[in-house]
């Protein structure tokens, strides 16, 4: 006897229509629990998001979609993938095996963690306002901890004819990465190594070094809710304090900057640590529009200065 299935609906008739679908979807969020972040930070956004992806159909669609009747087929692939979502606790951005940034879409899986960061803002908005002649100059950067690749493609397409070396840990990671980089059309300028942080890497002076290392401590890591536990836990263990990736990157970087190169690197929630540990090397960090303020940059001269004999015994 199959074991009995838990009742999403209340009780009541499943709704008929896609804004029906959507606002008792909204509920069952609310109701679950369910972890935002990933897609969306709002339980509408998120749902809406689900069901438009389902349906095939487009995320511009405009408001009379909601009232769209849906036939069997839809309404049986409508529960089915919120089945898996509520009770499964699976990540929207696995469901749909996508993710965004901006414009650009991404194909995602279990392998990797889902897109998701501040560079978003950071590459177009911010990045040439620190480099020298507005970034005309960038002939190589690096994308460090690169994941699905979406940053070292976001780099692809802000800087034209640059040179983008991007590297993962995770062999998974990078099968990942090389199909995102083949759908980008990128092969020729995005080029994957597999290794920890610049072990892997040719031996080049890069204009401009990036990355969105894991950074979360691990007992932070142990405590996550299902959703995020679902992603590849390499991508987000930092170690005990969270800094494990990040000193290891700022060791190496100084002799692969360019005298005019620039580091950035998405920190999360360790902003008050890398201001404590680091601070000869005299962090910026750049603002973000909710205010995280997370990114920090750090200037080739620091990093040198630093690595030559100025930082404490226990980061050498």
């Amino acid at each position: 006897m199959k074991p009995k299935r838990p009742d999403l609906f209340g009780g009541k008739k499943p709704p008929a229509t896609l804004g029906g679908w959507l606002r008792l979807t909204e509920t069952i969020y609310r109701r679950e629990k369910l972890a935002l972040g990933q897609v969306a930070t709002s339980a509408h956004d998120e749902a809406l998001y689900l069901l438009l992806r389902t349906l095939g159909l487009s995320l511009h669609s405009d408001a009379t979609v909601l009232g769209k009747k849906l036939t069997a087929p839809e309404l049986a692939a409508v529960e089915s993938v919120l089945r898996r979502r509520v009770f499964d606790r699976v990540p929207a951005a696995y469901l749909t095996h996508e993710a965004w940034l901006g414009e650009h879409r991404f194909y995602v899986d279990e392998r990797v963690i889902i897109p998701r960061s501040y560079f978003l803002e950071i590459i177009p908005g911010q990045l040439n306002d620190w480099l020298p002649d507005h970034g005309a100059k960038v002939k190589r950067v690096a994308d460090i901890c690169t994941g699905s690749g979406c940053l070292a493609i976001l780099l692809a397409h802000q800087f034209y004819r640059v040179r983008v070396d991007a590297c993962d840990l995770s062999a998974d990671a990078l099968e990942v990465a090389k199909i995102n980089v083949c759908e980008h059309r990128l092969a020729r300028r995005v080029k994957l190594f597999a290794g920890d942080v610049f072990d892997g890497m040719p031996a080049a002076k890069y204009d401009v070094i990036l990355s969105n290392p894991p950074y979360e401590p691990s007992a932070l890591v142990d405590a996550q809710s299902p959703e995020f536990a679902a992603e590849p836990r390499l991508a987000h263990d930092g170690g005990a304090d969270g800094l494990g990736i990040i000193r290891k990157l700022l060791r190496q970087s100084g002799a692969r900057l360019a005298p005019h190169g620039l580091v950035l690197i998405e920190v999360g929630g360790l902003r008050a640590a890398i201001d404590r540990e680091f601070a000869a090397l005299e962090p910026h960090w750049l603002p973000t529009e909710d205010g995280a303020d997370c990114v920090c940059l750090i200037h080739a001269a620091r990093l040198r200065k630093w690595a030559g004999g100025m930082a404490p015994a226990k980061n050498r």
